[in-house]
Formats: structure tokens, sequence, C-alpha cells
């Protein structure tokens, strides 16, 4: 189930694109943060160019997605506006795991893996330990569940 602050958030992305077709908003994890926050406000780009998680900092945030994503650095920043897609985490940023089984639910930044260039995040170190036994399955279930999970009918 989408939490509240998500589910108006599509709505909102729904409504402000006015007249014209374009592809249906994605929900982002903002679970746990009363204004907007992706994540919990740690900085995507760390994954891939620190090895690991790093907090963002407010004065390097962007919006997008309808969430504000913050960065560790300038530069973290300058990544993400030019490639967004490529720094992104799977499923919005909802836990891997739980999505591969059919919904949608928080992260700790600490469990995450990246697979074939793409982060996942998980809920905890434990169901970390049980999405690295089988991430190409769960990854598959993941995608083929994404679309039921995001598709809500926001008129």
């Amino acid at each position: 189930m989408l939490d509240r602050r998500v589910f108006i958030g599509l709505a909102a992305a729904a409504l402000a694109g006015g007249g014209a077709k374009a592809e249906a908003p994605r929900p982002v994890n903002t679970l746990g943060s009363a204004d907007g926050l992706a994540i919990r406000g740690y900085d995507p780009v760390a994954y891939f160019r620190d090895g690991g998680p790093r907090l963002g900092k407010p004065e390097f945030s962007v919006r997008h997605g309808g969430a504000t994503w913050h960065f560790a650095s300038a530069e973290h920043k300058a990544l993400f506006e030019a490639d967004p897609e490529r720094y992104l985490p799977a499923y919005g940023g909802f836990c891997a795991y739980g999505t591969s089984r059919g919904y949608l639910v928080k992260i700790e930044p600490e469990a995450w893996s990246i697979v074939e260039g793409r982060l996942y995040l998980n809920y905890d170190l434990g169901v970390q330990k049980t999405w690295l036994g089988r991430t190409k399955t769960y990854i598959a279930r993941g995608d083929g569940n994404w679309p039921r999970l995001t598709a809500k009918d926001v008129r």
C-alpha cells in the first residue's frame, strides 16, 4: 500500500502535467520525512562514487520526481543532475526485497547493493542478507510487481 504522502505526491505530479501526455510519475521513498526528503537524506551518488552511504547536505539539494534529494558535495549534485537515471535507486528507493514480495516499505541506508549498475536498498541488514542470497530472482519479482505497486488512478 502506498504511503499517504507518496499518493499525494503522485496526484500532484499528475495534476501538474496539464494536458500533455507524459510518463506516469514514479513514487519516491520519502517515508519518515515530513518534508519530502528522498531516501532519508542520503546521497544516492555516494553509493557509486564513495563505495557506500553518505548523508547528504541541504545546501546540495535537488528536486526530482516529487522529492528532495540531498548530496554530500556539489560534484555529486552535478553528477545526479546530468544523469539522474544512472543514480536513482531501483523501485523509487523503497526496499527492493519488499517490492519483490509485493509491498513498499522503508529502508535503512546501510543495507544496500549495486547489481549490474543499479542501486538497490533494503529494509535492514537482515533483509539485505536474504536479498543477497537470490538477488536476480528478487529483481525479476520486483520488476514484475513495481508497475502494479505504482499504478494508481490519481484522477
